[in-house]
Parts: structure tokens; C-alpha cells; sequence
């Protein structure tokens, strides 16, 4: 089946909506891939969204960028914005008639220094752009790690001063890159067997792909909350990553996802948002996070190793169910879990900080 991509039914109210009800707290918007099509109305290249030939081109909503950063701040949500540092579009990356190899420059940049610095102020000017035409932004996340990597490096000190000029407060993730310019790391498609030293960021498609592709394989909601509960437990935050259809709505597949998320993370998000890793080692199918002299604790069905008192601080003053606020023993928490959910979550009370 062939699809074309006509966003008629975009909605940028309803994906931001969505967002939320799913519990989310930030965004990041892909406004332009390694293919180089701009999902922006950027001055600095006619293969964007908002020309012709793409049939949206015409429609008042047509600067998908625009409106969705606009919906999201809307909604209370953080705005970030995806660029992709190669663009195999630019001729100036890959030159028309050269025959680039793999995702590469066609070119060497040390051989043809008066191009690269052409592409490179190309990146600049539109990194520029996008931070002073798109409101208050909070993470810029750049991609196409293999670029400021070996020959192919872009002027990052100039650039990032540049866009923090327009943004003086924005996060600037040059992925996989390390040092000043990589605010925080951000390992793909896994959760680290080891935590990051620095802040990190897992990034986890809902299905096989992170776009739109028919006939996708989607995870299931019980693998989203495991990666969810694992990441937060872990120190870390977490990216899940879908896209629209063609005609611009949100698949049902991934809403079958999200909703039962948001209503998860209504009920159990205590535990979850603006809490710190507890350094304490723990059974299998045990998690916990940490937030002031509260603990919370997360037992996964089916993982029935026992907690034993030592594998807690001391000084507890409380044990509940986070969802009921019922007070239970200590003794309950390793009792088999009789019902439908994925996790029983408790919440613990210390007389003091917990700093085991």
C-alpha cells in the first residue's frame, strides 16, 4: 500500500493533550531528520513542509513545528526541538553527482574546507533560527553523531553561543559526543546496565520504528512500564518515542499504549516524578526511587524474591500502598500479587533522609 503524507488531519491541540494525559512532561519534535525535510518553515532550504510540492504546503497550520511547540507550551509542557546535524539533502553535505559513502559527507571536509565552512554556517543559520522563531525552547537535541566526529566538525562553541543568545537557558545535546556540548547522554533503544555518571535520557520507540511505518510491532503497555519504572529506579529520565500517520492523527496502537500509561502514572506518579535513585542493591523485581525522607518501592508480578528487612535503612516510620494510602506491614510486601496490576507500589516514611 502506498501512503503519502498529507497531514489534513493534524491536530497539534489533540497531540498535546494526549502528551499529557499520558503522564508526559517534556516533548522533543523532530523538525528535521538525516533526510534533510525540514517539518519547519526554515528560509534556509525549499525542501521543508511548507512548500510545494508537499501537499500541506498551503494549509494554515502548514509550520507543523510552530504549532505543535505552541500546543505543548499550551498544555504546560517543555518544548524541544530535534535537528539533525547531516542533512543528505544539502548539496553542500551531499554534492549532487558525487557518490556519498554510507551516511557520510560525500566529501572530504579537509580537502574542501571552503564547502564544509559552508555547511557548516548552513547548520548554524538554521540551529539560529529555530531558537529565535519558536518561543521559549528547552532542549536542543542534535543528532547524527558521526558529525564532530573525525573530519566532518562543525563550529559547536559558535553555535551553541549563538542559539544560547536567543535561548540563554536551553540544554544542548550533542549526542554521543561527550564534553561541554552534551548536556546529557542519551543511550538509544536500551536501558545501561550501568547508570550514566552524567544525566542521561533512555530513548525508547514504542514500536520497531521511531516514525510512522505500516504494519509496525509495538511493544506492549506491560514492556513500556517496565522501561519506565527501570529508568526512573536507575537515576534516569525517559524518551518514548512514536510518530503521527500520514494524515497527521496518532495511531491507535500507540494511544492503546499511552492511556493506560497516563492513567498509571495518575495514580502511581509520586514515585515517579522529581525523585532521586536509591543506591541500595535489591532483589530481583524490586525497584525504588527516593524523594526527601520518603521511599517509594516498586514490586513487579510474577518476581517473587523476597525483600528482607536488612535491604531497607533504618528508621522506618510507615509503610503504605501508594494507591490506597492503606497502612500495611512490612510482611505484606512479599506477598504474591493477587490482582491485574503490573507493580504494587508501596510508599515508606523515614524518620530521617534515606542515605543508604
Amino acid at each position: 500500500m502506498h501512503y503519502q503524507f498529507n497531514p489534513h488531519k493534524f491536530d497539534a491541540a489533540d497531540w498535546a493533550k494526549t502528551c499529557k494525559e499520558a503522564g508526559f512532561r517534556y516533548m522533543i519534535f523532530t523538525t528535521k531528520h538525516h533526510d534533510g525535510f525540514n517539518m519547519y518553515d526554515t528560509n534556509y532550504s525549499d525542501y521543508k513542509v511548507t512548500s510545494e510540492p508537499c501537499p500541506f504546503a498551503k494549509d494554515p497550520r502548514a509550520d507543523i513545528f510552530g504549532e505543535v511547540a505552541t500546543a505543548f507550551r499550551n498544555e504546560g509542557l517543555s518544548v524541544g526541538a530535534y535537528y539533525s546535524k547531516p542533512d543528505w539533502h544539502s548539496p553542500l553535505y551531499w554534492v549532487p553527482g558525487e557518490r556519498p559513502k554510507g551516511r557520510y559527507a560525500s566529501y572530504d571536509p579537509l580537502e574542501y574546507p571552503e564547502r564544509w565552512a559552508q555547511y557548516d554556517q548552513f547548520v548554524h543559520d538554521q540551529l539560529v533560527e529555530i531558537t529565535r522563531n519558536y518561543g521559549d525552547l528547552d532542549i536542543l537535541w542534535l543528532d547524527g553523531g558521526w558529525v564532530n566526529k573525525r573530519h566532518e566538525q562543525l563550529d559547536m562553541t559558535r553555535i551553541v553561543t549563538d542559539v544560547r543568545r536567543n535561548q540563554p537557558d536551553l540544554l544542548v545535546v550533542d549526542r554521543s559526543i561527550g564534553g561541554i556540548h552534551e548536556n546529557y547522554v542519551t543511550p538509544e533503544r536500551k536501558i545501561p546496565d550501568v547508570p550514566p555518571t552524567k544525566a542521561w535520557e533512555s530513548n525508547i520507540p514504542l514500536a520497531k520504528n521511531w516514525g510512522f511505518c505500516a504494519n509496525d510491532e509495538f511493544k506492549t503497555f506491560a514492556e513500556i512500564l517496565k522501561s519506565v519504572v527501570k529508568v526512573v529506579a536507575m537515576g534516569g529520565n525517559i524518551i518514548l518515542g512514536f510518530g503521527p500517520k500520514p494524515d497527521g492523527t496518532l495511531s491507535n496502537e500507540a494511544k492503546a499504549i499511552l492511556k493506560p500509561l497516563g492513567r498509571w502514572l495518575a495514580t502511581f506518579g509520586d514515585g515517579i516524578y522529581e525523585t532521586r535513585p536509591v543506591d541500595a542493591p535489591l532483589p530481583r523485581g524490586w525497584y525504588a526511587t527516593k524523594k526527601g525522607h520518603r521511599l517509594y518501592l516498586f514490586h513487579e508480578k510474577g518476581e517473587m524474591l523476597p525483600l528482607e528487612i536488612h535491604d531497607l535503612p533504618a528508621g522506618i516510620k510507615d509503610i503504605r500502598l501508594l494507591a490506597t494510602q492503606e497502612t500495611v506491614s512490612f510482611e505484606t510486601l512479599n506477598q504474591t500479587l493477587d490482582h491485574e496490576a503490573l507493580f504494587e507500589v508501596y510508599q515508606i516514611d523515614y524518620a530521617s533522609t534515606v542515605t543508604k
